[in-house]
């Protein structure tokens, strides 16, 4: 069947009514006509197994990685096996900058440099909005990765006003404007739309993961959740268990941005962001996505508080929109492949489903406090290495919020 192409738009291009249709019945079609009734026995003993395997896996520190064996059966055709242990994941946290470092910083702050110019984004503040967000002059998309990390910034103290002063951050593009998605072309099987359909897809996922002001709060990730598929075995129990009881082997954060809503709230109702999200044919004749976003979260206490701090999330995320001819999917849902995250600016090894961020009141509070940090020193805003590139598997601290 030739399909009709997508018309081009100055932003994301919607999938025409009668061509995704199509596409669904086609593939519904297909599915049926090859995937099995239910799984045969071999396949239940395999399954069974291999719960029982990730269940007596052990506990790591700071910084985690497993995998996530596949149960025989899901995919049908060739190439399932080698799909096995692919979805990874690891996690390293980075805890708040050390007290006496906080200090200086603040003391800085308190008498900044008189420079030429606006170079913070002050501006007229007469109109109660939040001039950080509309004066800093915001920085081309990223289209590969940086060669190094962010020039200092001149230390200034964060405000309920200016959460974004003082960061790298400052002049980053404001939410869901950061993920810019490259053009689609068609890659081996699938046409130009089904690949514009997971970029699509893959970006719905991102801002409903990390930007969601909901989820920011706690709430459930539906939304993010429906983007991925519910046959991929094993991922959705994983989610659920995670969002439900989470735990060091099962942690919400690894997925999801979220803050404990009883004592931190988000300021103002801006995320910073900056990344790229990149596509390539899979060898399992699909699509897949590399995204790798960095996220600054201006948060505050609610007990009235006006000290505001930050904590930054990268995360690196492969996700895959198979060809359902071959394969036992549901028609546009993404699979997860791999996934990474570093956290900045969070408690160490604190396992409760929530961003545990520090603040210089720390002392006199009830918020979980974590281990000590024992890892290097790592600027949470530098792009330019891959996630855990070189570092120990310990929880360090953070030179710059």
């Amino acid at each position: 069947m030739s399909e009709k192409p997508a018309e081009e738009s100055s932003s994301h291009p919607e999938i025409p009514d009668d061509v995704w249709e199509q596409f669904a019945r086609d593939t519904e079609s297909e599915i049926r006509a090859s995937a099995p009734k239910e799984p045969s026995a071999r396949a239940r003993e395999v399954t069974e197994r291999l719960k029982k395997s990730d269940d007596a896996k052990g506990k790591g520190k700071g910084k985690r990685k497993g995998k996530r064996q596949e149960p025989e059966g899901w995919r049908t055709g060739p190439a399932w096996q080698e799909m096995n242990g692919r979805a990874q994941r690891k996690r390293r946290l980075w805890a708040a900058l050390g007290v006496p470092l906080a200090i200086a910083v603040v003391v800085v702050a308190m008498k900044p440099s008189l420079i030429p110019g606006d170079p913070f984004g002050k501006g007229d503040q007469s109109d109660g909005g939040t001039p950080d967000t509309a004066a800093a002059s915001p920085l081309a998309p990223e289209t590969a990765a940086p060669t190094a990390a962010p020039s200092a910034v001149d230390p200034e103290t964060p405000t309920l006003d200016r959460p974004f002063a003082g960061s790298p951050a400052l002049n980053w593009a404001d939410g869901a404007a950061g993920i810019v998605l490259p053009k689609a072309t068609a890659i081996g099987v699938l046409s130009k739309e089904r690949v514009q359909l997971a970029l699509q897809q893959a970006e719905k996922f991102l801002v409903a993961a990390n930007l969601d002001p909901k989820v920011i709060a706690g709430a459930r990730p539906t939304t993010a959740l429906a983007v991925l598929d519910p046959q991929q075995p094993g991922m959705f129990d994983e989610l659920n268990t995670s969002l439900k009881t989470p735990a060091e082997a099962h942690d919400p954060l690894m997925f999801f941005s979220r803050f404990d809503p009883k004592g931190v709230r988000l300021v103002g109702d801006v995320v910073k962001t900056r990344g790229r999200i990149t596509f390539k044919k899979s060898k399992h004749s699909g699509v897949e996505i590399h995204a790798d976003y960095t996220f600054v979260y201006p948060v505050s206490r609610t007990d009235g508080s006006t000290e505001v701090t930050r904590t930054i999330v990268r995360r690196e995320i492969d996700l895959e929109l198979l060809d359902p001819a071959r394969y036992q999917v549901t028609p546009g849902r993404l699979s997860v492949v791999h996934y990474d995250a570093d956290f900045g600016n969070s408690a160490c090894e604190v396992y409760d489903g929530y961003f545990h961020p520090a603040f210089s009141s720390d002392s006199a509070s009830d918020e979980p406090t974590g281990a000590a940090p024992s890892g290097p020193t790592t600027d949470p805003y530098d792009r330019s290495k891959d996630i855990g590139a070189g570092e120990n598997e310990s929880c360090g601290t953070v030179s710059r919020t």
